[in-house]
């Protein structure tokens, strides 16, 4: 996809000064696609970056997610709805 990208940075300005664009106006329009073409290609490495690390934790065992986050051993615990041990509820 990188490759089609870079291809239409080269091939969009010489289209345009075919057509009779300006030489400065085909560079900045070169410019601007290569700006995005950056943009959408780092924007998709964070999301692959994002979908592995979703991936790898959809692998680990809820078990140990639990005990991770202080959930199993002890930790504290929040939104519960009684405040202690055996506090009696009116």
């Amino acid at each position: 996809m990188v490759r089609w990208a870079a291809f239409s940075c080269v091939l969009v300005p010489v289209v345009l000064v075919g057509y009779g664009t300006s030489l400065a106006g085909a560079a900045g329009t070169a410019l601007g696609l290569a700006a995005v073409t950056g943009a959408c290609r780092l924007l998709l490495r964070r999301s692959e970056h994002g979908a592995a690390q979703l991936r790898a934790a959809e692998r680990t065992p809820h078990h140990v997610l639990h005990v991770q986050r202080g959930g199993a051993d002890g930790g504290d615990r929040r939104g519960g709805r009684h405040a202690g041990g055996n506090t009696p509820v009116d």
